[in-house]
Parts: structure tokens; C-alpha cells; sequence
């Protein structure tokens, strides 16, 4: 019989989905998803990009970001502009209250990181992070990019 010692892949998925859950718990006191997060970042790393490189980098579909960019438009986060040097596409950006909301992101998320990580010391998380992102690079996995928005689009979100 195989022993059963937790496996590394099963341990990062185990900690993947206790981190997911923990941090969709803190930031729905903003009336956010990580999802949303996820958009508004982008828009933030990048004001006035288009919606077709937001779904580029994303690697989904433009019908995909222009669902994901009506809900977060409808909660006062996001604003298309028209692109003032083709005016066939927007140029997106953070409302006011979007700008709020990352802000808050932020020390949510710094509050996050540190109960998560609380058994590692600050040399212990800078090697986690250092083998995370190699793991991450090997597996063609887009920088800053959750692979979760390839999927079936979900609502509520």
C-alpha cells in the first residue's frame, strides 16, 4: 500500500483552495469577488488599456471580458471611455470608487498573506515564492494572471 504522506501537488492544492476561500470571505465586505479583483487589477497595473488586451492577456474570449466589465460597470468600479484615437474601442479605467476598493484590496490582502504564511519566517516565505514562481514559469502559467478566468463563466461573480 502507498504511504500517505500528503503529496506536494495535493498540499498546493489544499492551501490553493483554503487561501481562495479565506480571501473571497475577507474581500466580500467590499462587495467584490476575486474575479472581479483580478479585472480591476489589470485595469489598474495599465489605465486606458483596451477591452481586446484585457481579454488577451487574460486568454479568454472578448464576450468573456465584456460580461466581466458590464458586472464590474454596473457596481460603480469601472468606466469605458471612448479611445479617443480609435473611437471603435474603450479605453478602460478605475472609477473613484474602483481606486477605493484596491486600496482596501491591498490591506486585505497584506492581512491575508500574513495569517496565511504566519508558521514561515521572512527568509521561509521569500524561498516559498522563489520555488512558487519557478513551479509557476514551468508550467506556462501567465504572471498575475489566475488561469480560473478560462473557465466557464460563473455568475454571481
Amino acid at each position: 500500500m502507498p504511504s500517505i504522506q500528503p503529496r506536494p501537488a495535493f498540499l498546493l492544492a489544499q492551501i490553493g483552495a483554503h487561501a481562495a476561500r479565506r480571501f473571497a470571505e475577507r474581500v466580500a465586505v467590499l462587495g467584490v469577488a476575486p474575479s472581479d479583483i483580478g479585472v480591476l487589477r489589470m485595469i489598474l497595473t495599465n489605465p486606458g488599456r483596451s477591452q481586446q488586451s484585457l481579454a488577451e492577456e487574460l486568454g479568454v474570449v472578448p464576450s468573456r471580458v465584456v460580461a466581466l466589465l458590464d458586472a464590474l460597470e454596473g457596481k460603480g468600479l469601472v468606466e469605458r471611455r471612448r479611445n479617443p484615437a480609435d473611437r471603435r474601442n474603450y479605453a478602460l479605467h478605475l472609477t473613484e470608487e474602483g481606486a477605493r476598493v484596491m486600496a482596501a484590496v491591498w490591506e486585505l490582502g497584506a492581512a491575508h498573506e500574513d495569517e496565511l504564511l504566519a508558521a514561515l519566517d521572512s527568509e521561509q516565505r521569500a524561498q516559498l515564492t522563489t520555488l512558487l514562481e519557478a513551479v509557476a514559469v514551468h508550467q506556462g502559467l501567465t504572471a498575475g494572471v489566475h488561469p480560473g478566468y478560462q473557465g466557464p463563466p460563473r455568475g454571481g461573480g
